[in-house]
């Protein structure tokens, strides 16, 4: 399984670099397309994970002033 990001950036927010920084620590790597991050989980998971990696994000990107989307297939 996998789990994508999609960023939406504000220009009075945190740069693309240290949002993509951010990301990285918690094991996402950029993309280039129609995603900007990938987690690539190596297995199959249960929406407790989804949710648990749902809500890092969540707290690495507060403040930073940006809009994302998780989806995970």
């Amino acid at each position: 399984m996998k789990t994508y990001l999609t960023i939406w950036f504000y220009s009075e927010g945190a740069s693309p670099l240290e949002v993509v920084d951010r990301l990285r620590s918690l094991g996402f790597k950029p993309l280039k397309g129609y995603h900007d991050h990938v987690y690539d989980w190596k297995k199959n998971v249960d929406l407790t994970d989804i949710l648990e990696l749902a809500n890092k994000v969540h707290e690495t990107l507060k403040g930073l002033k940006v809009f994302y989307k998780i989806e995970t297939e």
